[in-house]
């Protein structure tokens, strides 16, 4: 196979780094590295410059078994929350982007929480 002016011997194996391509600036911007929720303010496929860059469950026949779910999961442990209580990111959160398996904070994300009366 050629992949532009690349020869691919049969059997290669090629593998997408998907955490790089949430951490380049030619998708994202000058601000990638930035905690920047608002970036989805318009929906997923308008939260960068190439739509289809941001796979947090990769893609094909081989995404997450689990992508389903997950996302069920967090719309209702979140849903729940926001019930009963208020919360924001600590004054003591330090914002540190570590990539260990996948993308973490380096020293963790305090979240203060306060109850809704």
């Amino acid at each position: 196979m050629k992949l532009g002016n690349k020869l691919i011997p049969a059997g290669t194996a090629i593998i997408v780094p998907i955490i790089a391509w949430h951490q380049d600036e030619r998708f994202w911007g000058a601000d990638v590295k930035e905690f920047n929720p608002e970036r989805f303010a318009e929906g997923i496929t308008k939260a960068c410059k190439v739509p289809g860059a941001y796979l947090p469950f990769s893609f094909g026949p081989r995404n997450c078994i689990g992508q389903v779910f997950a996302t069920i999961e967090a719309k209702v442990v979140l849903a729940t929350i926001l019930q009963r209580y208020r919360f924001c990111i600590s004054s003591q959160y330090v914002h540190a982007p570590t990539v260990v398996v996948t993308l973490k904070p380096e020293f963790g994300m305090p979240i203060v929480f306060e109850e809704v009366l």
